[in-house]
């Protein structure tokens, strides 16, 4: 079963590569050490939403018994996404379960999941919170998703401000702001202090009582 699952693979990594997707730098696929079963995949933010300017990679784990069962996928940069853990960057997605088939192919699941960033599934979560917020506060939900875009994604971490578009420099400057205050009163790192925040509602208060043991 495993020649047959790396069979598979060798001929999928070859239409990966050969795609269009790919010559417009919208996913890309590669091997880890050599093997075809260990795949680490990329893709873009969609254009108009949070995950825009941000590039995603992905840990991917092919079974043995590929293609008659679905690859184990999980995104390995931090996402602020209702069908993603933004602790673990497990990911809620039906083709990678139970409507799994075996004509599907990396190409396809890599495709989902840039289609996923854009049309949320917030009825079926990955993550509760990150859902609630969605559903209950949408703007602060594409504020505190653009932001993690920002910070883990988009590769402009430090550069100057200037990079970020006029209508969003001085979010990002408030929510950074509540960061390092947190940071500073807790004796934190910025993640624990960016997931406090964004757990709460960027409500500095009850990040604060959150955090307390």
């Amino acid at each position: 079963m495993a020649n047959i699952a790396s069979q598979r693979i060798q001929r999928e990594f070859a239409e990966v590569q050969r795609s269009d997707e790919v010559q417009r730098s919208l996913i890309a696929v590669e091997l880890v050490d050599g093997s075809l079963l260990d795949l680490r995949g990329r893709i873009a933010g969609p254009p108009d939403t949070p995950y825009a300017g941000g590039v995603f990679h992905l840990e991917i784990k092919v079974p043995e018994t590929y293609p008659f069962n679905p690859p184990k996928v999980r995104f390995v940069t931090r996402i602020w996404h209702p069908n993603i853990s933004s602790v673990t960057g497990a990911i809620c997605l039906d083709i990678l379960k139970d409507q799994w088939a075996a004509a599907m192919t990396i190409r396809t699941v890599l495709l989902s999941l840039q289609a996923l960033l854009a049309a949320a599934e917030a009825d079926d979560p990955q993550d509760a919170v990150v859902a609630k917020q969605y559903k209950e506060n949408p703007e602060l939900f594409r504020q505190t998703a653009r932001h993690w875009t920002f910070i883990y994604a988009s590769g402009r971490r430090d550069l100057s401000m200037d990079s970020i578009e006029d209508p969003l420099k001085q979010q990002t400057l408030e929510l950074d702001a509540k960061i390092r205050r947190l940071q500073d009163v807790m004796r934190i790192d910025e993640h624990k202090a960016l997931v406090a925040l964004s757990s709460n509602n960027w409500d500095l208060e009850r990040a604060t009582q959150a955090l307390l043991p």
